[in-house]
C-alpha cells in the first residue's frame, strides 16, 4: 500500500485525504497545529510546520512516504514539489514553476506580454507612484487567500494600500496591477502532456462590499463565454510557466470578450470546485488526479452528456469573533453543506476581512423554473 503525505489539514486538504482513504492509500498529514478536519481524516498526523523543509524531508524518509502533495494551498505547492524533486517522488510540475505561481511578481515577469497578461509594477516603497491608470489592484507579491489586497481608485489612497500589501507579504513587496473592468470567472482545467484536456468555466460572484472576495461559484452551461480567448490565454501561460501535467486553476477577468489572467496555479483551487464539477458532469477530478500522479494513469474527461447547472455559495463572516451558524439560511434544494467550525468557535482570520466559515451546494434556478 502506497503512503501519501498531504501538506495541510484545512477542509480542502481533508477532502483530498478522504479521497485517498477511499482509494485505498495509507494517508499521512502534517500541519503546524491540529486545527483542521484533515488531522482526523488522515490515518497518521504530526504537528510539523509544512514550510520547514528539512523536518518535512526527514519525516518523509522516516515514514517511507511514496508521494507528497497538497490541494488548495499555494504555500504548500513549492514545498511539495521541491521535496518531490529532491527525493525523486512523483510530481506534476517543477519547484521552479510552483514557486513562480506562488509569487505574483515572478509570474507576471515571466508572462509579460503574452496572451492574457496584465500590466503591473513591483514596489517595496509605500510612497511609490504608479504609472498605471487608476483604478488599480494592490496585492502582496507572495500572498494568498485575498490577504492584503486593495482596490485603489485614487492617488491619495495608494500609499496605505501598498503598506497593507507589504505587511501581508513575507518578502515585503507589493504588486500594482491594472484593474480590468470586466466580469470575473474561474477556470478549472486539467493538463496532460502540455495541453489542456479539460476546461470548465464558472462565474465568480464576489461580495459587493469586499471587492475580490468570493461569495458564489456558478456553473451554468447556458452562459456565453469567449472560450477561444480564455483557452488561448491559459494555454499561453501553461507553456510559459511550464505547467505540463495535472490540475490547473485560474482566476480570470473578461473585458470586451478578451480574457486576462489574474492568477494561475498548478493545483486545485481552495473553493471545493472539484465537488461542484462532480455534481455538474460527474467528472471526479480528485480521483483522476491521484491516479495520474500515483499510478501514471492519464485521465479522460466527459465530453458530452447530461449536465446539472449548480451553485456553490459560501457562508462568510468577520473573523476574530465566535461563529453563529443560526444566522445563515439554507438555500432551497441544498445538496450538500459544510461548516468549517463548530457552533460558537472563534473564527480564525484568513483574509482578515470577511472569511469563509462554510458553504452550500445547490441547483441553479433559472427564472420561470
Amino acid at each position: 500500500m502506497k503512503k501519501i503525505l498531504i501538506l495541510g489539514v484545512a477542509p480542502v486538504q481533508a477532502e483530498a485525504i478522504e479521497k485517498l482513504n477511499e482509494m485505498g492509500y495509507e494517508t499521512y498529514a502534517i500541519a503546524m497545529k491540529k486545527d483542521g478536519p484533515g488531522a482526523d481524516a488522515a490515518q497518521h498526523f504530526e504537528e510539523i510546520n509544512i514550510i520547514d523543509e528539512q523536518v518535512v524531508s526527514q519525516y518523509i524518509k522516516d515514514n517511507q512516504i511514496d508521494a507528497v502533495y497538497s490541494v488548495g494551498s499555494d504555500l504548500a505547492m513549492p514545498v511539495a514539489n521541491k521535496l518531490s524533486e529532491t527525493l525523486d517522488l512523483p510530481h506534476f510540475v517543477s519547484y521552479e514553476t510552483a514557486y513562480a505561481c506562488n509569487h505574483k511578481d515572478e509570474m507576471r515577469q515571466r508572462t509579460k506580454g503574452i496572451a492574457g497578461s496584465v500590466p503591473f509594477e513591483i514596489t517595496q516603497e509605500a510612497d511609490f507612484q504608479t504609472e498605471i491608470d487608476f483604478p488599480v489592484f494592490v496585492k502582496p507579491t507572495d500572498g494568498q487567500g485575498q490577504r492584503g489586497i486593495s482596490l485603489v481608485e485614487t492617488k491619495e489612497a495608494l500609499p496605505e494600500a501598498i503598506r497593507k500589501a507589504i505587511e501581508n507579504s513575507r518578502e515585503g513587496s507589493a504588486i500594482i496591477e491594472r484593474y480590468i473592468d470586466g466580469y470575473e470567472i474561474s477556470v478549472n482545467g486539467y493538463v496532460v502532456d502540455g495541453k489542456l484536456q479539460f476546461t470548465l468555466v464558472s462565474m465568480r460572484e464576489t461580495w459587493p462590499q469586499h471587492p475580490g472576495l468570493i461569495h458564489k461559484h456558478v456553473i451554468d452551461p447556458e452562459a456565453n463565454f469567449p472560450m477561444s480567448s480564455i483557452e488561448a490565454a491559459i494555454q499561453a501561460h501553461l507553456e510559459t510557466l511550464q505547467i505540463d501535467n495535472g490540475p490547473v486553476y485560474a482566476q480570470v477577468k473578461v473585458m470586451d470578450d478578451e480574457a486576462f489572467i489574474i492568477e494561475i496555479t498548478p493545483r486545485f483551487d481552495g473553493c471545493h470546485m472539484h465537488k461542484l464539477i462532480q455534481y455538474y458532469n460527474e467528472d471526479d477530478l480528485l480521483d483522476k488526479t491521484f491516479k495520474h500522479l500515483l499510478e501514471n494513469q492519464k485521465p479522460s474527461f466527459s465530453k458530452e452528456g447530461k449536465v446539472n447547472p449548480i451553485v456553490l455559495e459560501f457562508m462568510c463572516e468577520t473573523p476574530n469573533q465566535t461563529i453563529d451558524y443560526d444566522q445563515f439560511e439554507t438555500p432551497e434544494g441544498t445538496l450538500e453543506s459544510y461548516r468549517y467550525y463548530h457552533q460558537g468557535d472563534m473564527i480564525r482570520p484568513v483574509n482578515g476581512v470577511y472569511d469563509k466559515v462554510g458553504f452550500y451546494i445547490y441547483p441553479l434556478k433559472k427564472e420561470g423554473n
